[in-house]
């Protein structure tokens, strides 16, 4: 399964314009952060209570992404919330993290990244998808958690939340299928136990999960 930084830029994918759905740098900055600390925590690498975030393991997991952001974290000499890891990520590994996901899809032959310029000057990105199955898949998981009273595994959990705080929910349904879904959608945000404080302007951001037997 993608990490889900790089699930999150595939949802995000317009494939016929081969470009990115604009949701904002705000949103995906924060969306893109949530994931690699969601990835880390299903790692067992972080965890956090109401007022911390704590690196339970230093070990790399091999994941260049997610180890990167790791040894940020360990090295910081205070302690931050998730809250405040979540923002200072955003503000200065972002754009380290957006690239590396792209590498990373790349990579694994899911997307190539074309340059052109327009009126022969200014160069642009187009974001063509090799292969398709894994933006497939990740729709398909959604679906399958939103539109079912199955307990979900706990990385759709994260990836469900991730797609909700950011808005890439109302640009995968249409409005009706929305509010059909939204208690669902609801009682999913709330299988969490770990992250709290993600981004208080948005809505309450996933790190980690409560398992149903947990509760």
């Amino acid at each position: 399964m993608l990490p889900l930084s790089e699930q999150i830029l595939v949802l995000l994918l317009d494939e016929k314009r081969e470009e990115f759905l604009p949701i904002g740098k705000y949103f995906l900055a924060r969306a893109l952060v949530g994931a690699v600390l969601m990835d880390l925590a299903f790692a067992n690498r972080i965890d956090t209570d109401t007022e911390s975030l704590m690196v339970l393991d230093r070990t790399p997991t091999g994941n260049p992404l997610m180890d990167t952001v790791l040894e940020r974290i360990a090295g910081s000499e205070a302690t931050e919330s998730a809250y405040a890891w979540i923002e200072i990520l955003s503000e200065e590994e972002v754009d380290r993290i957006r690239e590396r996901a792209l590498a990373g899809l790349v990579e694994r032959g899911i997307l190539e990244i074309r340059e052109k310029r327009k009126l022969l000057v200014f160069p642009s990105r187009r974001y063509v998808i090799i292969d398709g199955s894994s933006g497939h898949d990740a729709k398909l998981r959604i679906m399958n958690v939103l539109f079912s009273d199955l307990i979900p595994d706990p990385r759709d959990v994260a990836l469900v939340c991730l797609a909700d705080a950011c808005g890439i929910l109302r640009t995968v349904f249409e409005a009706r299928e929305i509010e059909r879904i939204m208690p669902r959608i609801e009682l999913i945000r709330k299988m969490d136990s770990i992250g709290r404080e993600m981004i208080a302007q948005l809505a309450v951001w996933k790190l980690g999960y409560k398992r149903p037997a947990d509760t």
